[in-house]
């Protein structure tokens, strides 16, 4: 059986103002995963649910099964951007 390479971040920094990469962080790691690569990991699929429109995730299936849906617009509040964690491979 052939092991899968997994990826680890070379660094990590945390942003101070709000991107749409922030966001796109900010919505993975609140279902518990890092970022999209290791969520492509865990679940072995290509495949994100996003909003046609702007692209943001529009749903994720969170570790213990259940899934996580947001909404088309902003979710990371203000407050929250500086706990975001933006990691670098």
């Amino acid at each position: 059986m052939a092991q899968v390479a997994v990826v680890q971040p070379k660094s990590m920094t945390r942003p101070k103002v709000w991107s749409e990469e922030v966001e796109e962080a900010y919505r993975f790691q609140l279902a518990g995963y890092r970022d999209a690569i290791e969520y492509k990991q865990v679940h072995k699929t290509d495949h994100v649910d996003r909003w046609p429109h702007n692209g943001y995730v529009k749903k994720l299936v969170r570790r213990d099964g259940c899934f996580y849906y947001y909404n088309k617009t902003r979710e990371c509040p203000d407050k929250e951007i500086h706990k975001t964690k933006m990691y670098s491979y």
